[in-house]
């Protein structure tokens, strides 16, 4: 099996300094370089996914094009900087963009998600329609959202769906 990790929306705006900050993002960050570090030594494929407001939308409340917040994390790309950047404007990040034929074109067929809103952008894309053609589990720890109870329902309900690993668990 080849396997990608996906790191969704790890990008600035989501840290204190950021126009959206989460719960456990330091802790969430930290689990993240861990697992993109035994990816890296397995030779999976790391595929950053970020999230970019559509400008034709007017300004959004974050992320938006050009702007420092909608920035993958510093740390992240420090420590994935060979990561294919796979640019989304929906919460599926499958949803028009080119990661599904990226992933075909890499002989992936097993997906390990990791991330930043558990109920959102980790959800949608673990339960996508185009993510059914692959093996799809989420790393519980290495996610976060706005709160622990929010993160904890979202874990729960995707939970019947999609098998939850922790990072020792996966990789």
């Amino acid at each position: 099996m080849t396997t990608a990790l996906l790191i969704i929306d790890l990008q600035n705006d989501y840290f204190p300094e950021g126009k959206y900050p989460l719960w456990n993002t330091q802790q969430c960050l930290q689990n993240i370089q861990s697992a993109i570090a035994k990816a890296t030594e397995q030779n999976m494929e790391l595929i950053h996914i970020q999230h970019i407001a559509d400008p034709a939308m007017g300004l959004a409340p974050f992320f938006n094009q050009d702007s420092s917040g909608a920035d993958i994390h510093p740390d992240i790309q420090a420590a994935a900087p060979q990561g294919k950047v796979i640019v989304k404007r929906f919460a599926d990040s499958f949803e028009q963009t080119e990661l599904n034929a990226y992933l075909q074109q890499q002989g992936v067929n097993k997906l390990l998600i990791c991330g930043m809103m558990t109920q959102n952008c980790v959800t949608h894309t673990a339960i996508s329609k185009a993510a059914e053609a692959y093996e799809v589990s989420v790393l519980a720890d290495c996610t976060t959202t706005v709160d622990e109870m929010l993160h904890n329902i979202a874990l729960h309900a995707l939970s019947s769906r999609v098998p939850l690993l922790s990072l020792e668990q996966a990789v």
